[in-house]
């Protein structure tokens, strides 16, 4: 697979040398066909959508709902009413947490069971709900391994467990999580339980499909997946949407309005107060098609041979420790270097040319939890290519020589 010239940034030179972009799980790269479609929908159709009874107006609101059908299918969703539309996965998780605050179903004593592996933003809209209701937060550990503690978990399930959420591959380690084990396990425990995966660094990298995942909420970004920045989804069970109540207020969420009461909009217009990313969701529509038409399982299947490209040589070089297995993992590495820090390391890398990332990656509980501050982190996407590899290895063994 060699989708590079697809992706104009990557002719970017860093001095003398051609960029090596290996910072994808923080944000993909953006395809022409991305790039176009952006350009197209403000010089061919920009306007505001679902009022207006002119042409551009029309246009508009039939290209953005069709971006929402493009999604749904892409999801393999039951319905176009399942997909909200939001400015990223935060907002998505926030979404959830705030509804479920407002909602009632969420009592004091209850317990939400988290993954030691989650994002910030998959931690803090939790602890927010907690102090709302008075819930409280468990967080789920680790093996030594760094894989995600099935016999722990099933421990912590218990009548009072309410909610479960964790990221389907966790964006600082790389591991895959067991999402199907963990979530029958929570519908065996308790029925009812509410489940929320964070597919951030899973969308676009395998497939999808939220109907057999069975989970009640599926969030991702649109930016990680060669989308546009501030566009992201919610994808909730129906049933479960149509029961929450409303998060924001404003145009477009309501039926009727006076100054006695207000009727609410119907799915999934309740959750998108305001004008919506129009633009933004359309272009959405495109990156994801485009990944479709490259196919999902090319994709895996490249990404997962650079990967175990670059843990072969990394495991080689003297004192380089990779977290989480070799096998089972995403498109993404971080390694700790005892004698280096990893802003050092990551320093010396973009002078040579390979873009990568340093630090906790917004998952500070796990650094703590690992007795570390920080990682140097590699990632892929369906855009780099076995030379990247080469070089990445190279610029790594030379820095480390440098540093240590």
């Amino acid at each position: 697979m060699d989708c590079r010239a697809d992706f104009p940034i990557l002719a970017t030179r860093i001095g003398k040398r051609p960029l090596v972009y290996l910072d994808n799980a923080a944000t993909t790269q953006k395809p022409t066909a991305v790039l176009e479609a952006e350009m197209r929908y403000y010089e061919q159709v920009n306007s505001n959508i679902h009022r207006g009874a002119h042409y551009l107006s029309r246009l508009a609101t039939e290209e953005h709902e069709q971006a929402r059908a493009t999604v749904a299918g892409f999801l393999n969703a039951a319905s176009d009413k399942e997909i909200v539309f939001t400015s990223g996965c935060t907002a998505a998780i926030n979404l959830v947490a705030q509804t479920l605050a407002l909602s009632g179903m969420v009592h004091p004593g209850d317990e939400i069971l988290v993954s030691t592996d989650a994002h910030h933003s998959n931690i803090v809209p939790w602890q927010m709900l907690c102090q709302r209701t008075g819930a409280l937060l468990r967080p789920v550990p680790l093996t030594p391994e760094l894989t995600f503690d099935m016999a722990a978990y099933e421990s912590l399930l218990s009548p009072k467990t309410r909610i479960v959420a964790f990221p389907y591959i966790s964006n600082a380690l790389g591991v895959v999580n067991p999402a199907a084990s963990i979530i029958a396990a929570a519908r065996r425990n308790r029925p009812d339980t509410l489940v929320l995966v964070d597919g951030a660094q899973s969308t676009g990298h395998q497939l999808i499909d939220v109907q057999a995942l069975d989970a009640d909420f599926y969030t991702f970004s649109g930016h990680k997946v060669y989308g546009p920045t501030g566009t992201g989804v919610l994808w909730g069970r129906q049933a479960m949407l149509e029961l929450l109540p409303p998060w924001m207020g404003g145009g477009e969420m309501i039926r009727e309005v006076s100054f006695d009461r207000t009727t609410y909009n119907d799915l999934p217009f309740k959750y998108e107060a305001g004008t919506p990313n129009i633009c933004g969701n359309i272009v959405l529509a495109e990156a994801l098609k485009y990944v479709q038409k490259v196919g999902i399982p090319a994709i895996e299947a490249h990404e997962q041979k650079l990967t175990a490209m670059l843990c072969d040589g990394l495991s080689a070089m003297p004192g380089v420790r990779i977290l989480g297995p070799k096998l089972g993992r995403g498109a993404l590495v971080s390694i700790v270097v005892p004698t280096v820090h990893h802003y050092d390391l990551g320093t010396l890398l973009d002078q040579m040319g390979v873009a990568v990332r340093t630090g906790h990656h917004c998952c500070q509980p796990l650094m703590l939890a690992l007795g570390i501050t920080g990682t140097t982190r590699y990632s892929f996407s369906l855009c780099n290519t076995e030379e990247d590899v080469r070089r990445a290895l190279d610029a790594t063994e030379r820095a480390l020589a440098m540093l240590q």
